[in-house]
């Protein structure tokens, strides 16, 4: 096996490691002593590949966000059904953490128990995935009428206000050390009904 290959591999085999330790607690109880001894991973082949504990931990985000956006775009959207567009976005959201549960924790923990230091770098990281669901909404804005005097561009900044009033409330219950499992069980219950408030709190009312 040719050294880079072998470089791959151990990079990719630190990355999940890290992934199931970050997915698995928090930011702070997370730790590379951990990652080494579940993982039987040399100290000094982490520190080779990566710089710190924050980098460790923001490649792993990256990942989830990355592989997560990708998950979600490779599906058709019907742009004529708002209903059924809406819902197979959520349902292959479910699918995904479903079948990544370390990346479910790992994407909660970024809403609702970011660690304060790493903010502008998390905002950073969630761009593409952002702006998937800005286009979503975007395609869902133009098959339906706007009540009056609502633009899209107007719709479009409310549905990122109440996305980040929704994640703050939780962040909030997460501070208060309400359980994470909860949280992300409350959240995913109430945010159809969210989504459905936000989009018909902007359409025109038919006669």
């Amino acid at each position: 096996m040719k050294q880079e290959e072998r470089s791959k591999r151990t990079y990719q085999r630190i990355l999940t490691a890290a992934i199931a330790e970050f997915g698995g607690k928090s930011y702070e109880s997370a730790s590379i002593n951990n990652i080494c001894s579940v993982n039987h991973i040399p100290k000094g082949l982490i520190y080779y590949n990566f710089e710190n504990k924050d980098q460790l931990y923001l490649r792993c985000v990256q990942a989830c966000f990355d592989e997560l956006t990708a998950y979600l775009q490779s599906a058709s959207y019907p742009p004529d059904d708002t209903a059924g567009s809406l819902r197979l976005l959520l349902a292959r959201r479910q699918t995904f953490f479903t079948d990544q549960p370390s990346y479910k924790r790992l994407f909660f923990q970024t809403l609702f128990q970011p660690p304060l230091h790493l903010a502008n770098e998390l905002r950073t990281l969630r761009r593409a995935f952002d702006g998937f669901h800005a286009a979503r909404y975007q395609a869902v804005l133009d098959h339906i009428e706007l009540r009056d005097g609502i633009s899209a561009q107007a719709a479009k900044e409310y549905f990122f206000i109440f996305q980040e009033m929704f994640n703050g409330y939780y962040q909030t219950q997460a501070v208060g050390g309400t359980d994470l499992s909860l949280l992300i069980e409350n959240h995913e219950s109430k945010l159809p009904a969210l989504i459905d408030l936000m989009l018909y709190g902007v359409a025109k009312e038919k006669d």
